[in-house]
């Protein structure tokens, strides 16, 4: 979630998103629990385009990542990193031909927060990593692997944050089967993963119909929202919720959702 309104000692916040124009190659991405299918590049850079256009609209100052044409998955930059407060954490994505993807991020990161690395063995996707407080859940994935998830909990220990391993299943990433959208409130695929586990949180279901629903953006007084998954927009909606839709068609052949084509950073 992310509020643009102001900092807590009352200053005014900066928030930028941190994205990447979709590369030429898009259609040899990684894909896990999706058949491939064909994808239209052009169609995904204009989806693209049209989400950076939304953050702008809601509060962000989008900044662009060096182009990665040779890096079918570079558009995915929320893999890369996570970002908190006081730190910042560069991942070492589960597949290996995302990897180089950290090099540029961990550059533009460098410059508003100390960093922390995953080491080899461990693996971990962005995707997988659930902010909630000083709460963080994190999926074990075919992309994050317990070694990670313990050198997580072990670096950010430090910084008074508490890791939680969650299981889940059906999708790729954590964040494919629930996304924070309010201070209390989770959307979620409950087939994909427990209400339960979320103490404090009540839960949104997505629309049966619409299982990959679950991921959102929580920006600006807003929820982004995938325009297709109308079910649940009008079950966001119920709720009082203001929700603003992107076309995301050609980039969910990629497993994409809202939250991984961006890296959102408050800066002073």
């Amino acid at each position: 979630m992310w509020d643009t309104t102001g900092l807590p000692d009352g200053t005014k916040a900066m928030l930028i998103a941190y994205t990447r124009e979709v590369s030429p190659a898009l259609a040899d991405c990684e894909l896990t629990h999706l058949e491939r299918e064909p994808l239209d590049v052009a169609g995904a850079r204009a989806e693209h385009e049209v989400y950076e256009s939304v953050l702008e609209r809601l509060g962000a100052r989008v900044r662009r990542l060096p182009a990665t044409p040779h890096l079918p998955d570079g558009v995915f930059v929320e893999d890369a990193a996570v970002v908190l407060d006081d730190v910042a954490v560069i991942t070492r994505p589960g597949a290996p031909s995302r990897q180089p993807e950290t090099t540029s991020v961990e550059a533009a990161l460098a410059t508003h927060r100390p960093l922390v690395h995953v080491r080899a063995p461990g693996t971990l996707d962005g995707g997988d990593v659930l902010v909630a407080g000083r709460r963080i859940y994190v999926g074990l994935s075919s992309r994050t692997s317990r070694d990670a998830i313990q050198q997580l909990a072990d670096q950010l220990a430090t910084y008074g944050y508490e890791v939680i391993p969650l299981a889940f299943t059906g999708c790729l990433h954590l964040k494919s089967a629930v996304t924070r959208i309010a201070d209390d409130l989770m959307l979620l695929n409950p087939a994909w993963v427990e209400a339960d586990a979320f103490l404090g949180y009540r839960a949104l279901p997505v629309d049966p119909a619409e299982p990959h629903a679950a991921n959102a953006l929580a920006l600006g007084g807003a929820v982004i929202h995938p325009l297709q998954h109308v079910r649940t927009r009008a079950r966001l909606e119920a709720t009082g919720l203001t929700v603003v839709t992107v076309p995301q068609v050609e980039l969910a052949k990629a497993e994409a959702g809202v939250t991984c084509c961006s890296l959102l950073v408050e800066v002073p």
